[in-house]
């Protein structure tokens, strides 16, 4: 079951909450409405990796608990704030740091933190936590993609 608030007229927010589930196409379709055609592929995969981790690691797969979505479009930023009913997590301090630096491609860095986190943090401009753990949000600052004129 899927619970849809779209945007009201003058304000920035929608909301989509659902059942935990892996079967998040029509979610994933609902959030991606807004976001350009060019970053779709990226941002999209972004997307599913955050709810799969919201649903799965922070809902156990219980379809008694929900994730909910907030999302915004606003000008070159689009907000999503994804929150779930587990009890939290914690990135380790080790992971942070490596993902913000330059060698990450190092298979070992991907293992120790994990594929999703990995993920996030490439497609994401903004990627935090609440204190809690539970309510991951993300922010990506859409540029327009162009192709560079070639000097003659």
């Amino acid at each position: 079951m899927i619970a849809i608030s779209l945007r009201p007229s003058g304000r920035k927010w929608g909301t989509v909450s659902f059942a935990s589930t892996l079967h998040l196409c029509p979610v994933l379709d609902l959030l991606m409405a807004d976001v350009p055609a060019c970053w779709r592929d990226e941002v999209r995969l972004g997307l599913q990796e955050a709810l799969v981790n919201a649903s799965k690691h922070g809902n156990d797969l219980d379809p008694g608990k929900t994730v909910l979505v907030r999302f915004s479009v606003v000008g070159d930023r689009c907000s999503w704030i994804i929150s779930d009913q587990g009890s939290g997590f914690n990135p380790s301090p080790t992971c942070q740091c490596q993902i913000e630096t330059p060698h990450l491609h190092d298979s070992h860095h991907v293992d120790e933190c994990g594929r999703g986190l990995y993920i996030l943090h490439q497609v994401f401009d903004e990627v935090r936590w609440n204190a809690k753990g539970n309510e991951l949000s993300l922010c990506k600052v859409i540029k327009k993609r162009g192709r560079v004129a070639s000097p003659a």
